[in-house]
């Protein structure tokens, strides 16, 4: 029987958790009710878990330079609390709907010690009527995240753009959330390239949000689609057309996965190839596409995660069933060949591979597929 720790994400106070949805959010605070609801819970049925935390961290930013996006850093110091609140949220809710994420960062953390660093953070949007990426961008952006590359998955009909975070002064001792802030992947689905009936239920759906694009990070912290339950046919129509459709359709803008930062950990552990017979030595199914672990041309970014877990949906004409939530993926960058003559203590994250790799990211995709999510354990 495996014994774990719960992860410390170091919290200085505390306040009333969000309410179920967006609709008790605005009855609990404010004294007029909405003409409509468009946001529609995931939390109260559909998923386990419903205890969102919005407790508050503060961290100290001395920086005033400025990020290659115009963004002044020191403009930052007085927003970090509200950002890492609304990050400390998304992952709440991803930890209580994903009890597979939540038991390995337990697992490692018992054996890593306090410390878990955060490579990126990923989010699935559909691109149409203004729902791809540049809605949940919006709010990294804010908050002085600066666009990077766009990586393109011609087969998957997607394509995805990553963000580096505002150069911050960091804590050592920080973990998840509230430790260095992570690089941000965002994909979207081409919704014009895909069959006419797929098109018009995507269409349908956000349609109906009604603006819900533009509270894209909201929706992720309170755990709520921006549209109504879809209907289990148009649910079963997308996904065999795409199944990146029919997740997004079921978890919206919710967190897809986490990434842990292998090489920042303290053990033996920091070795991925290490970390992933650990995780499966302790019962956990990594996926197999490609191979365990995916590794870039150049060698130097190696990841690999776990299957998604699968969860309890209530669709609005009353069927239920199984889909894909969320999972977990391990990253380890490995330092470049023009600083591999710098001592192991003194080498810092820009010594390491930066960005991302189709080919890797591609088959990580695969995480949430019913191939994997039906495979049997090796």
């Amino acid at each position: 029987m495996r014994t774990s720790t719960m992860i410390s994400l170091c919290y200085s106070s505390t306040f009333k958790a969000f309410p179920s949805s967006l609709y008790s959010l605005t009855s609990d605070f404010f004294p007029l009710q909405p003409k409509s609801r468009n946001f529609v819970s995931l939390k109260e049925s559909s998923f386990p878990g419903n205890s969102i935390s919005t407790k508050r961290r503060s961290l100290c930013v001395v920086s005033g330079s400025k990020s290659d996006n115009g963004f002044q850093e020191s403009s930052f110091q007085g927003a970090e609390s509200f950002f890492r609140s609304v990050l400390a949220s998304m992952e709440t809710v991803y930890l209580n709907r994903n009890p597979t994420a939540k038991a390995i960062l337990e697992l490692v953390q018992s054996v890593d010690g306090e410390q878990i660093c955060y490579d990126h953070l990923a989010f699935r949007t559909f691109g149409v009527n203004g729902y791809g990426i540049d809605s949940m961008a919006k709010f990294f952006l804010d908050f002085g995240y600066t666009p990077r590359e766009e990586l393109r998955f011609p087969a998957k009909k997607l394509k995805a753009l990553w963000f580096s975070p505002p150069s911050v002064s960091l804590l050592d001792d920080g973990s998840g959330v509230n430790g260095p802030l992570p690089r941000v992947f965002i994909s979207e689905l081409l919704v014009d390239q895909m069959g006419t009936q797929t098109q018009d239920i995507i269409r349908k759906y956000t349609e109906i949000s009604s603006g819900g694009n533009k509270h894209a990070a909201l929706a992720s912290a309170i755990g709520s689609l921006t549209w109504g339950k879809p209907i289990y046919s148009e649910f079963q129509q997308l996904a065999r057309e795409s199944e990146y459709a029919a997740w997004t359709l079921v978890n919206g803008y919710a967190l897809n996965h986490a990434t842990i930062s292998t090489h920042r950990l303290k053990s033996h552990l920091r070795n991925i190839k290490s970390l992933n017979q650990f995780i499966e030595d302790n019962g956990f199914k990594l996926n197999s596409e490609g191979g365990v672990l995916k590794v870039s041309p150049d060698g130097l970014l190696q990841q690999s995660s776990t299957v998604a877990d699968s969860v309890s949906f209530q669709f609005s004409d009353g069927i239920t069933d199984l889909v894909p939530c969320s999972y977990i993926e391990f990253a380890e960058r490995l330092v470049l060949p023009q600083y591999t003559n710098i001592p192991e203590r003194e080498v810092k994250e820009f010594h390491r591979r930066d960005g991302f790799e189709v080919g890797n990211a591609d088959k990580i995709f695969e995480s949430t597929s019913k191939e994997q999510l039906t495979r049997k354990a090796a």
